[in-house]
């Protein structure tokens, strides 16, 4: 299939308004050559619809940087992911931005004086450009876009001054739009806050004011109810391997989570996957973890029959007289999380894996079943308001994507005219 690409003012090539497609690559010794300050150096994760996200940029050093000249960036060079799960995230290099240069994961587009750069992003992200780029992927390339398949995307031809109004215009909308969004995914962020400190609270120190405390003697939890047992997680945790006998499950992966719930992928035929070693079948009530670094922790109780694959990171583990849900919340906290990296393998910080033997070696403070039960209860309760807001805050927010991505698809197309267009009911019926 092929996308038509609909406007009143025809289309035209991308190649064709730009002087420069390319993309860098990633200096030799990978991250462990990343510098701590430096030359700014924009990889996938910091490219996005709404801008630049630079928490945690890489540096590299001039010496590495001068190999790269090529692919410096240039103020209001569009930046488009090319590869992986990012692909078709795009933003334009803003004036502020300094010395950069990009990794073989993101494109740069050097748009000319026949088309607006702000505009050429906002095609882009606009539904009809995002349609265009993973057509391409599916088709061709299956990780990810060449230059040659880049510089063939069709855009409007819109004239220039056009392409002003309509790119002042969304930035005025979008940026309504996104401080929104900024503002209620910052309140879904203090409610991850109180949560984690009231999970602190109970799952470390107790249900009550303890007055009798004993010190652990090892990792990061320090001092715990003194009748609290201390034990290896191979003494009530067990994990159980199902291979081969069950075919068109579900696959449950830590790339695909609702809340803290995995759900539904895809289908997997056990009897025709090319190895079937480690994966396991999980039903309602196992405790699945995720062992790979950068979601590592508990994911939760599964509320799915499926399976589970060590390919993906996932594990799933049956627990004997304890409750599952009380140990999904103690290995989120940050204290349990420091100690199962401090047992995690691998040659790159971001790279490690904790695996099931180390897991299962771990010692864990573990109550009292009954008090298991009530911390349960009482998290659950105090926390249970807070999951209603962020469930209406990320309903919002859908709505206000949805809507961001109407608004830019109907401006770059001419679907109407912005010069007599009010962005006075951009976000009508989605404030909470």
């Amino acid at each position: 299939m092929t996308i038509s690409v609909a406007s009143p003012w025809g289309t035209l090539r991308i190649k064709s308004v730009v002087s420069k497609i390319g993309s860098g690559k990633t200096p030799a010794g990978g991250a462990e050559t990343y510098a701590t300050e430096g030359i700014t150096f924009l990889r996938s994760q910091n490219i996005h619809f709404d801008g630049l996200r630079l928490d945690d940029v890489a540096y590299i050093d001039e010496a590495t940087h001068a190999e790269m000249q090529g692919t410096q960036v240039k103020t209001n060079d569009v930046l488009l992911n090319i590869t992986g799960a990012s692909l078709g995230r795009v933003t334009c290099a803003p004036r502020n931005l300094g010395t950069a240069n990009v990794n073989q994961h993101v494109c740069i587009l050097r748009p000319t004086r026949e088309v607006n750069a702000k505009y050429l992003t906002y095609f882009l992200s606009s539904r009809l450009g995002q349609e265009q780029i993973f057509e391409l992927q599916v088709g061709g390339n299956r990780d990810g876009l060449n230059f040659e398949q880049v510089g063939h995307l069709r855009l409007p031809a819109a004239p220039l001054n056009e392409q002003r109004r309509i790119a002042d215009f969304l930035d005025g909308e979008t940026g309504r739009i996104d401080t929104l969004v900024t503002a209620k995914e910052r309140a879904s962020s203090l409610i991850d806050e109180r949560r984690v400190a009231l999970i602190r609270q109970y799952c470390l120190r107790g249900m009550k004011e303890q007055t009798n405390f004993k010190d652990t003697g090892f990792g990061p939890f320090g001092l715990i109810p003194a009748h609290w047992a201390i034990k290896r997680n191979k003494t009530f945790i067990r994990e159980i391997n199902n291979p081969s006998q069950y075919g068109g499950e579900e696959l449950l992966t830590v790339s695909h989570l609702t809340g803290v719930t995995p759900r539904r992928e895809k289908t997997v035929n056990m009897f025709q996957a090319e190895s079937t070693v480690g994966y396991k079948m999980c039903r309602p009530g196992d405790l699945v973890i995720n062992t790979l670094w950068a979601w590592m922790g508990a994911l939760g109780v599964s509320q799915h029959e499926g399976i589970v694959s060590p390919a993906y990171g996932v594990y799933r583990f049956t627990s004997q007289d304890t409750l599952p849900e009380y140990f999904d919340l103690l290995f989120r906290t940050p204290e349990y999380v420091t100690e199962m990296t401090r047992y995690s393998k691998g040659v790159w910080t971001s790279r490690l894996r904790l695996y099931p033997e180390s897991f299962l070696a771990l010692s864990t403070p573990v109550p009292p079943l009954d008090e298991q039960e009530a911390i349960v209860t009482a998290v659950q309760r105090e926390i249970g308001p807070g999951h209603k807001l962020q469930e209406k805050l990320r309903r919002s927010n859908k709505l206000l994507a949805e809507r961001r991505a109407a608004l830019i698809t109907a401006a770059v197309t001419g679907q109407f005219d912005v010069s007599t267009a009010s962005g006075r009911n951009v976000t009508e019926g989605v404030t909470v």
